[in-house]
């Protein structure tokens, strides 16, 4: 089920308030009850043997919390962790990259039978919420949960189950079992929804329009001018799609009195890539810089080991976004850059004005996302090559029809891009009147998108891919 679909928003969502909010307060273990069923329910409607699937993980990860808890010798809790771990990993490995390595070996020579295997909804967020709660536990940072229904809640929770944040188990403990619900939560997840279903549905909706018809065009016949207006139109969509959701899955939590990190932060107006990747999917380079990059010793070692551990992330961050050499070669892009701003360019940065930092960033990243739109490394290079002048088509029609067709929906993404909401809350602070435009232009976006999505087509949010 979507949060951008009728039944979610017409059926399922109503029917969940209704249910959870006629419990009493003080029953807080009812309205959990509630909350799992309903999720488990949101979820099976992508497949219900995939949510067997789920709930396995789930108690892989509850199982092997309890073994590094309570077993008494430090090398059997040791092969316990590791146990449980390797068994995350197979269960995402098997569902999700076995096609592909053998695709891989099969380029080698070999022909071996590709397994026609469907990617579980959500595979990846969820796995990696449970392997952070089992190394959270296995590392002191939380207590071991020895309910199996609140660890599965944890998992499983409808609303950042299926595309992010990553939830740690930690900041959400307390809430599990002693959270208050209050009117002010219960509006402001609710305009932070809306909020959120308005980027999806008119910003990322028309983007993605855009994106697709310039994509199509075969490589020999795409000129420069429309392959930039197409990689802009993706460098909106997927913001405003991913950055949409993540809005929506946050005023959801709110709503029912979970308060998950912000996984966004105006990432197109960062000045350098480092400070791109603290902006963009937070949870995500939180997750791989706490369990992977400051295990493997993160900047407390000398400088190869530091190119190492990053080349490890981001290869592993790339690999994690999808079984195609495109994103593996996304990932060690990125890493490059990485590794020149921190040991080369860090000193030549700091006199640069911010606006050549700021110019810079973007078409690093803008050049990032053609890898990880392309469905191939060579399409990857002929799109490219198109965008910088390698390609003999010299048409300008495209482009200047795909700019008036969308000029709105542009001059729209490059507004909502910089932080003029929040600037205007903090400069309005305690104002009724701007308070109440808010909650009625939240009310109006609402309104627009809803129209949207009941008169146009069946369209997916990108990371639900992933």
């Amino acid at each position: 089920m979507l949060f951008s679909s009728t039944a979610f928003l017409i059926v399922f969502l109503p029917l969940l308030f209704t249910v959870y909010f006629l419990c009493p307060k003080r029953f807080l273990s009812l309205r959990n009850a509630v909350l799992l069923v309903f999720s488990v329910v949101f979820y099976s409607f992508g497949g219900v043997k995939y949510t067997f699937l789920l709930v396995l993980s789930a108690m892989l990860n509850y199982t092997g919390g309890l073994l590094v808890t309570y077993l008494h010798r430090k090398t059997v809790r040791k092969l316990a962790f590791i146990a449980a771990v390797l068994g995350n990993l197979a269960l995402l490995g098997f569902f999700k990259y076995s096609a592909f390595a053998v695709t891989t070996v099969n380029g080698l020579g070999f022909s071996f039978p590709v397994p026609e295997i469907v990617l579980p909804l959500g595979i990846s967020f969820y796995t990696f919420q449970g392997m952070s709660y089992l190394m959270d536990v296995y590392t002191g940072r939380c207590a071991v949960q020895k309910n199996p229904l609140l660890l599965l809640l944890y998992i499983i929770l409808f609303p950042q189950l299926v595309a992010g944040p990553i939830v740690n188990y930690a900041d959400i403990e307390q809430e599990l079992t002693c959270r208050t619900h209050s009117l002010a939560d219960f509006s402001n997840g609710v305009t932070r929804f809306m909020v959120g279903f308005g980027k999806k549905m008119i910003l990322s909706g028309a983007m993605g329009e855009a994106a697709d018809e310039v994509f199509k065009i075969p490589l020999a016949e795409l000129p420069a001018s429309a392959a930039w207006v197409g990689a802009f139109a993706y460098f909106f969509q997927i913001y405003f799609d991913f950055g949409g959701y993540s809005d929506m899955a946050i005023g959801l939590g709110h709503i029912f009195g979970f308060h998950f990190h912000e996984n966004f932060n105006y990432p197109y107006i960062a000045s350098s890539v480092t400070d791109f990747w603290r902006r963009w999917h937070i949870s995500l380079s939180t997750w791989f810089r706490d369990y992977v990059y400051i295990p493997l010793g993160g900047n407390r070692c000398g400088k190869l080991k530091q190119i190492r551990n990053l080349l490890a992330v981001w290869f592993l961050t790339g690999l994690w976004h999808g079984a195609n050499w495109t994103f593996i070669a996304w990932g060690l892009y990125y890493a490059a850059f990485l590794i020149l701003e921190k040991f080369v360019l860090k000193h030549v940065f700091e006199k640069l004005p911010k606006p050549v930092r700021h110019g810079y960033t973007l078409l690093v990243v803008l050049v990032g996302w053609v890898f990880f739109r392309s469905a191939s490394l060579a399409d990857a290079a002929g799109y490219l090559g198109a965008m910088f002048g390698f390609s003999d088509a010299v048409s300008v029609g495209q482009a200047e029809y795909f700019l008036r067709q969308y000029a709105a929906e542009f001059v729209l993404c490059a507004a909502a891009s910089f932080p003029v909401i929040p600037w205007l809350r903090k400069k309005f602070e305690g104002s009724t009147v701007i308070y109440a435009l808010g909650k009625a232009g939240a009310w109006g976006i609402f309104a627009i998108s809803y129209v949207k999505l009941v008169t146009g087509s069946f369209d997916p949010f990108i990371y639900f891919h992933f």
